[in-house]
């Protein structure tokens, strides 16, 4: 296990990455080297994922997730988009999230106990 899967198990999903690190030693004898896939642009690695997408909404398939995270990182170690790079961002920068955290939701209690009352 992970040291976030122990420390946080909530949190992180070790079973998860074992099922999608599965699924890549299968692929690379099926469709064969994601280099020459991916880095000769064979095959288009967002749209693939955007595939996977529409497959678990339309039969709840958690199987679908793990080859949509396959294929996002197979976009990043071969990268389509041409200028892709790797910076990490402030929170001001964030592409945001569909929702409320709970962390937002106010300042009582249970937001002081995991934030340990910042302001």
């Amino acid at each position: 296990m992970s040291k976030i899967g122990i420390e946080q198990p909530d949190e992180y999903s070790d079973r998860f990455d074992e099922l999608r690190q599965n699924r890549v030693a299968f692929s690379f004898y099926k469709y064969g080297t994601a280099k020459d896939n991916f880095g000769e642009r064979l095959v288009n690695a967002l749209e693939s994922h955007d595939l996977c997408i529409k497959k678990y909404l339309e039969t709840g398939n958690t199987e679908y997730l793990c080859d949509a995270a396959n294929y996002l990182m197979f976009e990043f170690m071969y990268p389509q988009r041409d200028g892709a790079y790797f910076k990490q961002t402030r929170s001001d920068e964030s592409a945001g999230v569909a929702g409320t955290p709970v962390a937002q939701l106010g300042r009582g209690a249970y937001y002081d106990k995991l934030t340990g009352g910042l302001k």
